[in-house]
């Protein structure tokens, strides 16, 4: 029983070094490119531009409106010039999957066609968006998904990377839970507030104020469990000594975003700069909850102590 279960650990390390390095490697381009395709709708949307294609999916009629550029019509045109190469990363993925469906886990063909119906689904927004003529809902839900999207390529990369030996710690998953489902709240509202012009509504005449001071009001929690998931990490030392790159930049990226949110209201949302600098810092914050969440925080240290252990069981 303990040759075999050695074996099995030994082929499984073997296996993952010679077929995963190339869903890996495309993972990685996808969340790159996932989280320049939300900045870049963020940007989008900040400087009015939306509608600055009228129709879809061509701009103006033609793949590339040279006679209509603008900056305006530049962003609506590289923004879904970027949802374009990153479905058909996706698709890729899939195909690939499909392929060597043999060669590679069950759930990663199963889990890269919920990447394609999510990108299928993300398009259709994106065209809905147009079509509704920026219906406050359709932008949000665009949005949404994308941060869907975000998170399942970032769950995919990670169980990749996972040796499948140590048994997840449940309980910190949950704990990372809170702030990553409490920000996507707060994403939906931040939307919710830039799409109905709540915020301009509330600052210029102190009207509609109830989305924006909510929206305000959600830093508190998350706040709140950020810092109890440090404490946390701090007390299971173990814990603080294997993450701390990634605790240290949720701690970065909280008070940034933060400050980012206290400038753009202080400017009136007249700074495109730090409304993008903000929506660019909740895509990172997101990013990096999903990983925590998803990844092994003793992977390495795990692998090898269950290798010699094995070792020693065999020997023995």
């Amino acid at each position: 029983m303990q040759n075999n279960r050695f074996i099995h650990l030994i082929n499984n390390q073997l296996y993952k070094s010679k077929y995963l390095p190339i869903f890996k490697r495309l993972g990685s381009h996808s969340v790159f490119a996932l989280i320049a395709l939300i900045v870049i709708g963020g940007a989008t949307r900040v400087m009015d531009a939306g509608l600055a294609c009228p129709d879809w999916p061509l701009c103006y009629g033609s793949f590339l409106p040279l006679n209509h550029m603008n900056l305006r019509v530049f962003l609506e045109w590289f923004h879904r010039l970027d949802a374009f190469l990153v479905g058909v990363l996706i698709l890729f993925k899939f195909a690939l999957s499909i392929i060597w469906k043999k060669e590679i886990p069950n759930w990663l063909p199963k889990t890269y066609s919920l990447l394609l119906f999510l990108v299928i689904v993300q398009g259709s927004f994106g065209a809905l968006t147009v079509i509704n003529l920026l219906d406050s809902y359709t932008v949000t839900g665009h949005l949404l998904i994308a941060f869907l999207l975000l998170i399942t390529t970032i769950s995919i990369n990670q169980n990749l990377e996972n040796n499948e030996i140590e048994e997840p710690l449940i309980w910190w998953r949950l704990l990372l839970f809170v702030p990553l489902l409490l920000t996507l709240i707060q994403s939906f509202i931040g939307v919710r507030l830039s799409s109905t012009w709540s915020a301009h509504i509330c600052l210029s005449f102190n009207k509609q104020c109830l989305i924006l001071n909510t929206h305000k009001l959600f830093a508190f929690p998350i706040t709140f469990s950020i810092l109890l998931i440090i404490a946390t990490a701090i007390y299971k030392r173990s814990l603080l000594t294997e993450n701390w790159k990634y605790l240290l930049a949720l701690i970065f990226l909280l008070f940034s975003q933060i400050v980012l949110g206290v400038l753009s209201l202080k400017t009136n949302l007249n700074e495109p700069i730090f409304i993008i600098g903000h929506q660019l810092n909740a895509s990172l914050f997101i990013a990096i909850l999903t990983t925590l969440i998803f990844r092994n925080p003793f992977t390495k240290k795990g692998l090898n102590h269950s290798l010699n252990s094995q070792m020693v069981g065999v020997n023995s």
